[in-house]
């Protein structure tokens, strides 16, 4: 009996999920770095309180580098450990990428429900717009996690992983990074953004999807 497309890339995330957490490489990375940085920032402010401005493109820095200590293991990890070839000989493409990319957005997720609140609180910032707010968040959460898959592929044969993953990472991004930022700036009181960003953020987050499930076969296949 043949295996749906959904059921294998719930069986692709399955493994990686019981993997994250039985090794927790990328969650202990990606929340210290969270912490420590949530830390220095309370301990900078001494009770004080950030602009809108300031505070979304503070929050959107801390989530977009602690993503970097996290995003770039979901292949280097199975380079690492020598089960790339088994999971490419037995693994469909696009189950592959879609597992690891749902994967990517689920860790993502939970970076963002512990650091924002945090952030939040420890800088006395207050939404004014949660509906923007959450939506810029996930919006801007899903593009790293498509990106962030795609080009962990790419960089999973390299010999300096993290820092060309940083350096092809961010111009890649920033069509989806920037507007986040405008948007939770809006969100957090500060001007009327207008909500095409949405828009706009939700069309290139599904290009970076379409062009990652395109490049894949190629990549996977042929790598």
């Amino acid at each position: 009996m043949s295996v749906s497309l959904w059921q294998r890339i719930k069986l692709v995330f399955i493994k990686e999920f019981t993997v994250g957490m039985r090794f927790k490489a990328a969650w202990a990375a990606m929340f210290m770095f969270a912490l420590t940085t949530l830390a220095c920032v309370s301990l900078a402010l001494q009770g004080g309180f950030l602009e809108p401005e300031l505070a979304a493109a503070l929050l959107w820095v801390i989530l977009f580098f602690a993503s970097m200590a996290g995003a770039d293991r979901v292949f280097a990890d199975e380079d690492t450990a020598g089960t790339l070839l088994t999971l490419r000989i037995y693994g469909d493409a696009q189950a592959v990428l879609l597992g690891k990319m749902l994967y990517t957005l689920f860790l993502l997720s939970m970076l963002a429900v512990f650091t924002v609140p945090l952030f939040l609180v420890l800088t006395g910032t207050a939404v004014t717009a949660p509906g923007v707010f959450t939506a810029a968040l996930f919006l801007g959460i899903a593009g790293i996690a498509a990106a962030g898959t795609l080009l962990a592929a790419l960089t999973c044969g390299a010999r300096v992983k993290s820092g060309l993953f940083s350096i092809l990472m961010l111009p890649v991004i920033l069509p989806v990074f920037l507007p986040a930022i405008f948007l939770t700036a809006g969100a957090l009181g500060s001007r009327d953004v207008p909500l095409t960003y949405l828009g706009g953020m939700a069309i290139y987050d599904l290009l970076l999807g379409v062009g990652a499930s395109v490049l894949f076969d190629y990549l996977w296949y042929e790598d």
